[in-house]
């Protein structure tokens, strides 16, 4: 993740300890925006989600998917669905794209969404929001891709830190073979899931075989510290370009 662009007299100094921003409530426990030196990190119930450090593997996630899809083009510009805002990375990217038609954003902490429309996490992603092409929804990803109707042509998912890590129970269900499911039926023919890991997981791609989805690979990210991040790319019916 990149560095967000903010002044330097608006951080404090990089050995100052975090400080906390702003508290939310949600369905899933406390969320916490707090800033560390330069950076600005979220926390859900004491754990580390996401911070503004870097970015590369979040827009990845985007690009990747934009990438599979020329590969295999159709008469109108593709719609994505993005799961989870987070710092706004994958949001941004998507914006930056013009090729995008839709771009929709599902997120489950309201707070998370009012700190991006009226706070701190604004710098990131003002200009995002104000695209024309871009709506911000709130509500649980797994229930609507249930309820999608028309359906979207790249489905590009952040909401854990993998499938093999949740960070929350309930989102187990999006990695079962119902929530995988869901995903496929969510997306037209030729569409691609792209799934952000800070992990690999030879059992989800297995998953992904079975539940139907073709041209299934896997992407390593570097990153400073520690094991890489990683994208796993599959596709409803055509072949997707992994790295």
């Amino acid at each position: 993740m990149a560095s967000a662009p903010f002044p330097d007299s608006a951080a404090p100094a990089l050995d100052d300890g975090p400080v906390v921003l702003a508290r939310g409530e949600g369905p899933y426990g406390e969320v916490v925006l707090r800033r560390h030196g330069a950076l600005l990190q979220i926390i859900a119930n004491g754990c580390f989600l996401m911070d503004t450090s870097d970015g590369r593997s979040e827009r990845l996630l985007v690009t990747e998917a934009f990438a599979a899809l020329a590969d295999h083009p159709s008469a109108a510009p593709p719609d994505v669905l993005i799961g989870g805002l987070g710092v706004g990375f994958s949001l941004a990217a998507a914006a930056a794209e013009p090729g995008w038609g839709g771009i929709t954003v599902l997120e489950r902490e309201s707070a998370v969404i009012d700190w991006h429309r009226a706070g701190p996490l604004g710098e990131l992603t003002a200009a995002a929001l104000a695209d024309p092409r871009v709506r911000l929804v709130h509500g649980d990803l797994l229930a609507h891709l249930h309820e999608v109707e028309a359906g979207y042509d790249a489905l590009c998912l952040d909401v854990d830190n993998g499938p093999d890590w949740t960070v929350t129970e309930d989102n187990e269900g999006l990695y079962s073979p119902a929530g995988l499911a869901a995903c496929r039926a969510a997306l037209r023919p030729g569409g691609v899931l792209v799934v952000w890991s800070a992990r690999g997981s030879e059992r989800f791609v297995k998953n992904l075989r079975k539940a139907g989805f073709t041209g299934v690979g896997t992407r390593e990210v570097p990153v400073a510290r520690g094991v890489p991040d990683v994208l796993f790319l599959a596709s409803h019916h055509l072949a997707s370009q992994s790295a």
